[in-house]
């Protein structure tokens, strides 16, 4: 089983806020909480479908994704 790195993470996210990672992947969101690695969802049109996080956690999911998904950025996008 590959080992998850959190740079590796951070690096392919399309956006990061307040230590949770947004990855596109196709029509799909993918998060991870870079603070616990255990925790992950699945955003599909603006829904989590799939996830083990506890509700409270899922509503601050939805709420920065909700607030901030027009600035995803690409992922070979410049970092300046």
């Amino acid at each position: 089983m590959m080992q998850l790195s959190v740079k590796d993470v951070a690096d392919n996210a399309n956006m990061i806020i307040n230590g949770y990672a947004y990855t596109q992947d196709g029509d799909y969101i993918r998060v991870l909480n870079l603070n616990c690695l255990n925790n992950a969802a699945v955003i599909y049109n603006d829904e989590i479908i799939e996830t083990n996080m506890d509700d409270i956690e899922i509503q601050i999911v939805l709420d920065y994704y909700n607030k901030n998904k027009e600035f995803m950025e690409e992922v070979n996008a410049e970092v300046l």
